[in-house]
């Protein structure tokens, strides 16, 4: 694994670079070169070398969870028996082989992590709090709160932010 470029060394092209690709990853590398004002070979090694810095982690597709049936989010807070890392590790691994959770944080405040979860239903949840959850190693409190209407939802980063305060 390779260090991660420093922000400082990303110049005007590379920010737009990444701002055209989180907007929209199938851009082909003519049309990216041509929308940051590159030829096409030196942007192409551009990209290459974002990701080779691990800057772009990887480009994927964003799919329409409602239309695909999984209508339910929630947010579970998960209070863990014991912080040992054995236990933490135990629980992590856990987290990272259910596909119904989609983020999981380790957090401070009165919960050990927190997770959004996505489902198509409460008997999916029951299934999935009661069946695996809550047989999690470790796992001693499990609090939910339902989602009830999505009011803002992004995968782009701020880019522009967070180099104009470095």
């Amino acid at each position: 694994m390779q260090h991660a470029m420093p922000v400082s060394r990303l110049d005007a092209i590379d920010i737009r670079i990444l701002a055209a690709l989180q907007d929209d990853a199938s851009l082909t590398n003519v049309d990216l070169a041509r929308r940051v004002g590159l030829s096409p070979s030196p942007c192409l090694a551009r990209v290459r070398a974002l990701e080779e810095s691990e800057v772009i982690l990887r480009r994927v597709t964003l799919l329409d969870p409602v239309k695909l049936g999984a209508s339910v989010s929630v947010f579970i807070q998960v209070t863990l028996e014991k912080q040992t890392e054995p236990v933490l590790e135990a629980f992590e691994a856990a987290m990272a082989s259910f596909p119904e959770v989609m983020e999981c944080y380790l957090m401070t405040g009165d919960s050990d992590y927190l997770l959004r979860v996505v489902v198509s239903d409460t008997v999916a949840l029951q299934h999935f709090i009661v069946g695996r959850l809550s047989k999690t190693r470790g796992v001693a409190n499990i609090r939910s709160s339902f989602a009830l209407k999505q009011v803002k939802y992004k995968t782009a980063l701020p880019i522009n932010d967070l180099i104009d305060r470095k």
